[in-house]
């Protein structure tokens, strides 16, 4: 286990780039994590600050989590927020959405109780019942307004029948149930688990792994010990160093679940339970595991510099996640391929299904990598039926922007060098030596040092514009070239996404733009009811792959209660379904950025 001190000392100097010092601070904090109503999925939350010499204070909430671009205002959830200093009742009121103050007049000591609800599955906000609790502590603690830096000290009495906490929080005095955080960084990067959770372990790297496994599952924990392991040591070997001495994996096993959520010293990941037993839902795992394990090193430490120190109170852009997020996508599915834990082939069908989900959306003619990383607050996490539309996601064009650039090094030094050498350097350079973030300006000048040439064309293109990218080319590198599936087929398309309405209609949920239905007027909420006077019984699929491009077609239809028919003319289908495959002769230089790039 890591000492107290020498832990903060190295991430507050490292992480945060602020002074540690050994001296006592006059001020301690300590909250107390109770659940008298874990069925109704409350948490209770007492905080007392002691050595106060300030005549008021306020406290406030985050109102975002890192790692989950959207402001969730964690505040909403607060109820019975009081204050009072030995017995006295304290006059607290609120200033702003996040910010409680309490006027404490000359009392040094105060104590502070809320209560939270807690009743959203995700991997960045917290959930309880009588099974667990999980806290995702940004949501959850409230902090001094100015005192970021105060190391803090949580205590939890858990429900009953929960035995095992799990986090990356160091325990005091050897008592798991009692956390240390040196700041409040520290302790909103830190999730806990709190339950009966089926808890394993590894090495790896010279570091111990943790995985908490919630709600059960048909994991095979041998299986996943070899296989984890194997993901721990290909990424630890990009950075030369794995930064931790000790990593936690908590694992949310729902009937229906996925994301993940990283955090400086463990990560939150979203499973299907019954999901493991299959090929591809295993591989799916595994690819969710060298994600966020990848966030390690790419987003927690080398880091766009807008990502900290964190504003916790508003959004905190930056125009890179399609670096911190894209390349690790890109990452996630070539480390996997590296360990072999899957066939090149198996990667190939990946990257070519990416590519075919980039290329069929609009949204990647509307807006750039640069402008989607930096419209996450606003556009990412809300969704609407027209996004599809309008963005493009900073991870799978992302991925793809990595795919490209791994292959232009890789190429441009005859295997000698590859996109490994410039996350390595950018880390040493920015996280371990710098002590800071990243700009724009010096990731690209990285990708250029290793390049060996100027990659003012490859940003103007792909990242600030919006040009197709020329994966003939770069693909051709490696003795690759695509081929489209659906090049020869001259299907009709009506261009909607639909689902099941009541009485047997159809509603149509998404309008393609430029398709069919955009040109003629269909609309998002329309229920449609016939085609060509033919009602529909769940098969206007099949309706429609009998016509041809040009076929017009009545669709008959109820908008807002009112009955319309509409004169629709089909359009080809102008869709791509892309497989990778060789080139017929590859030269000897190809096969060596194969080799390189493939791990072959």
């Amino acid at each position: 286990m890591k000492k107290i001190y020498p832990l903060a000392f190295y991430l507050i100097t490292l992480f945060m780039n602020v002074k540690a010092t050994n001296v006592a601070s006059p001020v301690r904090i300590n909250y107390q994590v109770t659940f008298p109503e874990a069925l109704a999925h409350y948490v209770n939350i007492e905080m007392t600050i002691v050595g106060l010499s300030q005549n008021g204070v306020d406290v406030k909430m985050p109102v975002w989590t890192p790692g989950s671009y959207l402001v969730r205002e964690f505040a909403k959830n607060v109820e019975g927020f009081t204050a009072e200093s030995n017995g006295t009742v304290l006059t607290a009121y609120k200033t702003d959405k996040n910010t409680w103050h309490i006027a404490n007049g000359n009392h040094s000591d105060i104590k502070i109780t809320y209560r939270v609800y807690c009743f959203e599955i995700s991997v960045r906000t917290s959930f309880i019942d009588a099974a667990h609790g999980f806290l995702s502590t940004s949501g959850l603690f409230m902090y001094p307004a100015g005192m970021l830096n105060e190391p803090s000290q949580i205590h939890i009495t858990p429900y009953k029948g929960w035995t095992t906490v799990s986090t990356s929080l160091e325990p005091v005095n050897g008592d798991q149930f009692t956390l240390y955080a040196p700041n409040y960084d520290i302790l909103f990067d830190s999730p806990i688990e709190v339950g009966t959770q089926d808890v394993f372990s590894f090495e790896a790297s010279g570091v111990k792994y943790e995985v908490a496994m919630v709600n059960g599952g048909n994991y095979d924990k041998g299986q996943l010990k070899k296989d984890m392991a194997k993901i721990v040591e290909e990424e630890t070997a990009i950075y030369g160093e794995n930064p931790n001495k000790r990593y936690v994996f908590i694992v949310h096993n729902y009937a229906k679940s996925g994301g993940g959520l990283e955090h400086l010293s463990s990560t939150v990941l979203g499973a299907s339970r019954d999901n493991y037993a299959t090929k591809g839902g295993y591989e799916n795992f595994l690819g969710l595991v060298a994600h966020e394990h990848f966030h390690l090193w790419n987003v927690k430490r080398l880091r766009p510099i807008a990502l900290g120190p964190f504003d916790y109170d508003k959004e905190n852009y930056t125009p890179n996640l399609w670096i911190a997020e894209g390349f690790t996508a890109y990452y996630q599915d070539i480390i996997i391929r590296r360990t072999h834990l899957y066939p090149a082939d198996d990667y190939l069908a990946r990257l070519a299904g990416n590519i075919s989900s980039v290329t069929n959306q609009p949204g990647a003619k509307i807006e750039s990598l640069n402008d989607a990383s930096f419209n996450a607050w606003i556009k990412l996490y809300r969704p609407n039926e027209n996004t599809n539309n309008s963005t493009i996601s900073y991870y799978s064009k992302g991925a793809l922007a990595g795919m490209l650039l791994d292959l232009e090094i890789i190429n441009d030094t005859k295997g000698e060098k590859s996109l490994d050498d410039v996350m390595k350097y950018m880390y040493d350079e920015y996280y371990k030596t710098k002590q800071r973030g990243y700009t724009d300006a010096e990731f690209k000048a990285g990708l250029e040092k290793f390049a060996g040439k100027n990659l003012d064309d490859f940003y103007n293109q792909y990242i600030y514009g919006l040009a197709d990218m020329d994966f003939a080319k770069y693909l051709g590198y490696a003795g690759y070239q695509l081929a489209d599936d659906n090049a020869r087929s001259n299907n009709a398309t009506l261009g909607v996404a639909t689902s099941p309405g009541s009485n047997g209609k159809i509603v149509i949920t998404g309008v393609l733009r430029n398709s069919a239905a955009w040109v003629d007027g269909l609309n998002v909420n329309d229920e449609l009811s016939a085609i060509d006077g033919q009602p529909l019984n769940n098969d206007l699929d099949k309706i429609i792959a009998a016509k041809k491009p040009g076929d017009k077609i009545v669709v008959s239809l109820s908008r807002d209660g009112i009955q319309k028919n509409l004169h629709v003319t089909l359009l080809k289908d102008t869709s791509v379904k892309y497989k990778i495959i060789e080139l017929a002769n590859p030269t000897a230089d190809m096969m060596t950025v194969r080799k390189k790039w493939l791990k072959l």
